[in-house]
């Protein structure tokens, strides 16, 4: 099975501008998740950014790099121009790899494409970990998914999902957080990954549909695809990655480990 990585890297980051160029030890951020994506034996692995000096740092490493429009409101959009300009065939599966996560297990990169290529009645492919705690649960910035009983999303939130009416209630007097317990909580907890497989025919479908009140509600542009009736296949991921990288605090830590 062969698929292509396209990485989406802008330098306009509102909380981390450049952020793609940070040093993380002696070498740029995008460079990591180059190299990463390199190990899963993608038959090509290209950034596509609207920035030159990114342009310029990549081709410095050596990899591959698309220049593209700067008026892109999502990575999937910026793929899409990847995919027309490139003429890449409709049945190529093309995998999106974040350009904030240095530290992204080689193995779900190949795990997504493989988990579409497994799974054909789905549009896309993405992954999924289980909540660890109470904590993650009720993080607004930690993505919840529901699947049914074939792995394919029913809804993706940034609310507690699935609400447990039994937990969440208990009192009005009890704060949510207390209310339920991590000894409690089931498998159906889990936490979205932000990675994704979809064939390049599929991207270009994607980027022709009418944006969706819910994607603009939640700010989770996969809930186009589901407000349009499209499928989305859901894999429990072999390895959880560690957290992106969305701040100059964020990289600090990394730095550290």
């Amino acid at each position: 099975m062969q698929f292509v990585v396209v990485i989406p890297a802008r330098f306009g980051s509102t909380r981390f501008p450049g952020k793609p160029l940070a040093m993380l030890g002696d070498k740029p951020m995008i460079q990591h998740v180059v190299e990463r994506a390199n190990k899963a034996q993608a038959s090509q692995v290209i950034v596509a950014t609207d920035d030159q000096r990114i342009a310029d740092v990549v081709t410095g490493f050596s990899g591959d790099v698309v220049m593209t429009r700067d008026d892109h409101e999502s990575g999937t959009e910026r793929l899409a121009e990847v995919v027309n300009i490139l003429g890449l065939p409709d049945d190529t599966i093309v995998v999106n790899v974040q350009g904030d996560e240095p530290h992204i297990p080689v193995s779900i990169i190949t795990q997504v494409a493989q988990n579409l290529a497994a799974n054909p009645q789905a549009d896309m492919a993405t992954l999924a970990c289980k909540i660890k705690s109470t904590e993650e649960l009720f993080n607004p910035n930690i993505v919840k998914v529901v699947t049914d009983r074939f792995g394919l999303a029913l809804y993706f939130s940034r609310s507690v999902l699935p609400f447990s009416r039994k937990d969440m209630l208990a009192g009005e007097s009890v704060a949510p957080t207390e209310a339920i317990h991590f000894a409690d909580l089931p498998d159906t907890y889990l936490r979205h990954i932000g990675i994704y497989a979809y064939t390049a025919g599929f991207i270009k479908q994607y980027v022709a549909m009418e944006a969706s009140p819910l994607e603009h509600i939640e700010s989770l542009e996969q809930l186009r695809v589901l407000y349009h009736g499209g499928r989305i296949h859901v894999d429990v991921a072999l390895a959880t990655p560690p957290p992106g990288i969305d701040t100059p605090e964020d990289l600090v830590k990394a730095q550290q480990h």
